[in-house]
């Protein structure tokens, strides 16, 4: 009982402590180190930073921090529940959550009172002569059929979610997304072959860029609203899992081997996630950030990289968009 009590009690402290670190201001983390074997193509974290001076001169000043979770895809303060799905896979994974609470609630309840009404109906004080029969055909022909429905039910949007997360439908766009110790990089193989580095901002840059702490990232994903848009994640060191909430996204980031999801936004805003296995030390410092805008503001955005080389690597040879489709691997 003790060494139970004893467990228990660390499992709290390794629950909470985290929490207050967190809520701590005076706490920064552990900045990941970027290091030029992890990524030979992208820049470096100064220069993801602090756009050249070649950048666009219409410059925004940094602006407040977004807390509008229906413009935001992140956790905020005192919420319940999933992030407000931005796909209508996220929409789908919801409601069979909700499916599935439903029934594990039914299931819980009816086993709570059933236990509570057996040991009041049927204990030694009112109950001290108990029955002799061992079996009854009608509650063992339910206990086993009731069970199959509830499997049944659960079996079958269980398996449309798999399914529609798994086939990648016709894309429009293919980033490919690969996993570093602890940073990401992603290319956009249709879009001119260029590459670049995505790590996390520090606490005062972020605070500075409007950017919340521990998920903003130096130079982050940009994709047209609307559009289906396939990743392929990649890793080059330990695995790694490439992970947005919101998009109901994570696939996992395996050295050697090319694995592939997808998402469709159905509104422009942004959109926050992390390195969802763990990898290392600075496994919690890896940030995804993917803005989704209209195709205008898409368009812009890919000239405006040109202008931006030391942020923005193009490749000498564009790679046609049927190479990405193949190359891709279940």
């Amino acid at each position: 009982m003790k060494r139970a009590l004893m467990f228990i009690a660390v499992l709290l402290a390794a629950w909470i402590a985290p929490a207050l670190a967190a809520d701590d201001p005076t706490t920064a983390p552990v900045q990941p180190t970027s290091t030029t074997e992890s990524a030979p193509a992208a820049s470096s974290p100064a220069d993801s930073a602090t756009p050249p001076a070649t950048a666009s001169a219409e410059s925004v000043p940094p602006a407040a921090p977004n807390t509008d979770p229906d413009t935001i895809g992140r956790a905020v303060d005192e919420e319940i529940g999933f992030q407000p799905a931005a796909t209508d896979h996220a929409e789908t994974i919801h409601g069979f959550h909700n499916l599935l609470l439903v029934i594990i609630t039914g299931v819980a309840a009816f086993v709570t009172v059933l236990l509570l009404w057996v040991m009041v109906r049927y204990n030694a004080r009112v109950n001290p002569k108990p029955s002799t029969f061992s079996h009854n055909t009608l509650i063992e022909v339910i206990w086993t059929i009731v069970p199959v429905v509830i499997l049944v039910v659960i079996f079958i949007p269980s398996m449309n979610v798999l399914y529609e997360g798994d086939v990648v439908p016709k894309a429009d766009l293919t980033i490919k997304a690969i996993g570093h110790q602890w940073n990401w990089s992603y290319e956009y193989p249709d879009n001119g072959n260029f590459s670049f580095l995505s790590e996390m901002l520090s606490d005062d840059k972020a605070k500075a860029a409007g950017e919340p702490r521990l998920l903003g990232a130096t130079t982050h994903v940009v994709v047209p609203v609307g559009k289906v848009v396939r990743v392929i994640v990649t890793s080059q060191d330990v695995i790694h899992s490439w992970a947005v909430p919101a998009f109901g996204v994570k696939m996992d980031a395996v050295p050697g081997r090319l694995n592939e999801t997808w998402f469709k936004a159905n509104r422009e805003g942004i959109f926050y996630g992390q390195c969802s296995e763990l990898c290392g030390v600075n496994h919690a410092f890896m940030p995804i950030e993917v803005e989704v805008v209209s195709q205008d503001r898409f368009e812009q955005w890919l000239a405006e990289t040109k202008t931006k080389p030391d942020t923005y690597q193009y490749s000498e040879t564009e790679v046609a968009p049927a190479a990405s489709v193949a190359s891709a691997q279940h």
